[in-house]
């Protein structure tokens, strides 16, 4: 498969609400998305899920563009007639920058699936129609403000809630929830916000009997987080620790985590996270895919993604009216606590043209 254009665009979409957590507040996601063209005329789109600063992770928006354009898609103009599956070695020798990878392999996988006919969820070994939805709770105003939303979202059908936390922010707020829904699947986020000497305020949480806590300590401290293991009932999950399948390896064979969070932006693309994902299958180690404000692109690989055997816990796959106003594609709605997974070929959306660009704030194009 040759490709002829490479597009990359930001465009800027508000959220229905401020989404705080341990790190930062976002009002709105920028969103880079990345669309290639073929020679015969086949069109893939993608989104790269960095953030517009270095909070999360070190990638960052600016810093992707300028590594996909310096860097990356020369490299893959270079290689020629190319192959999703060998973008990953193509790219081996720029260190990092797994967002950006992750998401031009994603826009070449979604062209090269349209030419062969094949869904993304085919494609990725899914054997689910449907998944279960999660949704994801920023830190509130105020513990009335956060039972107001969380309640929302149960009237609303979620199968799971996740509540974000961060020091002053945890004992008492999931108490105040649990309290209010016993039989409700809660679990918590704390975004690497505490540090070793939290451990006793963090086995506190084990009385409210949760599903996990995820990422406690700094993403590096994997003895730490091995370490709180041992001293919590409550199951460690990584997220901002995982960014490839030996990370993850080495994590459980240290006995770091016992559950993992599989976001394909963080760790290169959807081919490494299917790696991942058969690497816990064999081993009965649960994963779940996390979010990052996706748009209805991200959103329908990931549900895609979801769909896998193991993926036996709800993840953050929302619908979209729990984030945009409007998406820049057909909104996914939730039926009964569940999404549907898109049985088109490629990603299975396309976005709405006319409103993505009534959205861009810039457009460049690096030809081949």
């Amino acid at each position: 498969m040759k490709i002829l254009e490479y597009e990359l665009r930001r465009i800027y979409l508000p959220l229905v609400r401020p989404f705080r957590t341990s790190f930062t507040t976002q009002t709105d996601r920028e969103v880079l998305l990345i669309k290639v063209t073929t020679e015969d005329g086949i069109v893939g789109w993608s989104e790269c899920v960095a953030m517009s600063a270095p909070l999360y992770s070190p990638e960052y928006i600016s810093g992707c563009l300028e590594t996909m354009r310096e860097f990356l898609i020369p490299a893959l103009n270079k290689a020629g007639d190319i192959q999703a599956e060998n973008v990953a070695s193509h790219l081996k020798p720029f260190l990092g920058a797994q967002m950006a990878k992750a998401a031009l392999e994603t826009a070449l996988l979604d062209a090269q699936l349209k030419a062969s006919g094949i869904s993304f969820a085919t494609y990725l070994g899914a054997n689910k129609t449907k998944v279960p939805c999660g949704v994801s709770v920023g830190i509130a105003p105020s513990i009335e403000a956060l039972v107001d939303e969380v309640t929302s979202y149960v009237e609303a059908g979620y199968k799971r809630i996740k509540l974000k936390i961060e020091p002053g922010w945890d004992v008492e707020p999931v108490r105040r929830i649990r309290e209010l829904f016993p039989d409700k699947p809660l679990q918590v986020d704390a975004n690497q916000a505490y540090s070793r000497s939290d451990s006793k305020l963090l086995k506190r949480l084990d009385e409210f009997d949760l599903l996990l806590i995820e990422q406690p300590l700094d993403e590096h401290d994997i003895l730490g987080h091995a370490q709180l293991a041992k001293v919590m009932s409550t199951p460690v999950c990584l997220d901002e620790s995982i960014i490839s399948l030996s990370s993850a390896q080495d994590a459980l064979e240290l006995e770091a985590t016992s559950i993992i969070n599989i976001k394909p932006g963080r760790v290169g693309g959807y081919l490494e996270s299917v790696k991942i994902h058969d690497y816990c299958l064999a081993r009965s180690i649960p994963v779940w895919c996390g979010g990052m404000l996706e748009t209805g692109i991200g959103r329908a690989a990931n549900l895609a993604l979801a769909a896998l055997p193991g993926f036996t816990l709800p993840g953050d796959t929302s619908a979209s009216s729990r984030f945009f106003k409007q998406d820049i594609t057909t909104p996914f709605e939730m039926v009964d606590g569940y999404i549907e997974v898109p049985g088109g070929i490629g990603i299975g959306v396309v976005p709405d043209i006319e409103f993505m660009e009534s959205i861009t704030r810039s457009v460049e194009t690096i030809t081949n």
